[in-house]
């Protein structure tokens, strides 16, 4: 299915369409902020998983996604990554950075001392644990911030709590228990903006386009001494940092990884260009997987 976006037309079209953009959880989880500070005025579609994300951009029932792709306190999302690798024909064409501020969210009229129980995911209750540890409560893990406050309404759940966004509590009827339960006030989540191909500007949020141009990509070294090495002196030569470099398993051969790489460039830059090209000649796979703005930061 061609996305209500795309081809002739489209730029003319972008004052009034509204896009359908994908994100994982339930309203009120933080990619749907994600969702909110990269667009306009986005159509939120709220999907199970990350691969439902994927699988709705390629299809073209949403014509974008959001996902988180790097926590500053966790670091990567690596199953993002993956995903990635393995929809090929879909790009990061923007990214925004969004600050994580958790609360304590339980039913009305519950307090502090009658919580037993406390849902989140992993990563948000790692991000509160100085907070958590403070009383002798069980800390479980589920799917999603906003989720885990859902649950918590629809199955009226007394003495549990979750820990979600303080705007969670108004959609599903909870109480904020405790705000700003994070440690620290640095914690932010880095989401990309995905789609099959570049949309325009005018759905997107100013900040969103604001930053220098970044490109993401990916390769596979040849299985010999020093392949490495000289594919990043293929940017190093042409003094073009790399802002992020990490590997992950190949997928189609055991024991054999691929790299992904976050270049403070553009391709179209010619000391890219060279260096893309002079990765070309020493890797057995290049694939750009996104050109877009870096995201500016609070």
């Amino acid at each position: 299915m061609t996305s209500p976006l795309s081809g002739a037309g489209a730029e003319q079209e972008s004052s009034t369409v509204s896009p359908r953009v994908a994100f994982q959880g339930e309203p009120g989880a933080f990619s749907e902020e994600g969702v909110m500070s990269a667009f306009v005025a986005p159509q939120a579609v709220a999907l199970p998983t990350w691969r439902a994300v994927f699988q709705a951009v390629h299809d073209g029932t949403a014509d974008a996604g959001v996902v988180p792709i790097e926590r500053s306190s966790g670091g990567s999302v690596r199953e993002i990554y993956d995903l990635l690798f393995k929809f090929d024909e879909i790009r990061i064409v923007a990214e925004v950075t969004v600050p994580v501020h958790l609360a304590l969210l339980a039913l009305p009229g519950q307090t502090l001392h009658q919580i037993e129980r406390v849902y989140s995911i992993a990563q948000a209750l790692d991000q509160a644990d100085e907070f958590l540890r403070s009383r002798p409560w069980q800390v479980m893990t589920s799917y999603n911030t906003a989720g885990a406050a859902k649950a918590i309404a629809d199955k009226g759940e007394m003495g549990a709590a979750a820990v979600a966004s303080a705007r969670v509590a108004s959609l599903y009827g909870l109480d904020v228990l405790a705000d700003d339960i994070q440690t620290g006030n640095a914690n932010r989540t880095r989401f990309a903006v995905l789609a099959r191909e570049q949309l325009p500007e005018a759905l997107f949020a100013p900040a969103v386009l604001a930053g220098p141009m970044k490109t993401t990509l990916v390769w596979a070294v040849r299985n010999v001494p020093g392949s490495l090495y000289r594919c990043l002196g293929c940017f190093a030569e042409r003094k073009i940092n790399l802002s992020r470099l990490e590997s992950r398993p190949s997928r189609g051969v055991r024991w054999e990884y691929v790299f992904w790489a976050d270049m403070d460039s553009d391709p179209d830059a010619p000391d890219c260009a060279a260096a893309l090209a002079a990765l070309l000649r020493e890797a057995v796979m290049v694939r750009v997987a996104g050109v877009y703005h870096r995201s500016a930061e609070e």
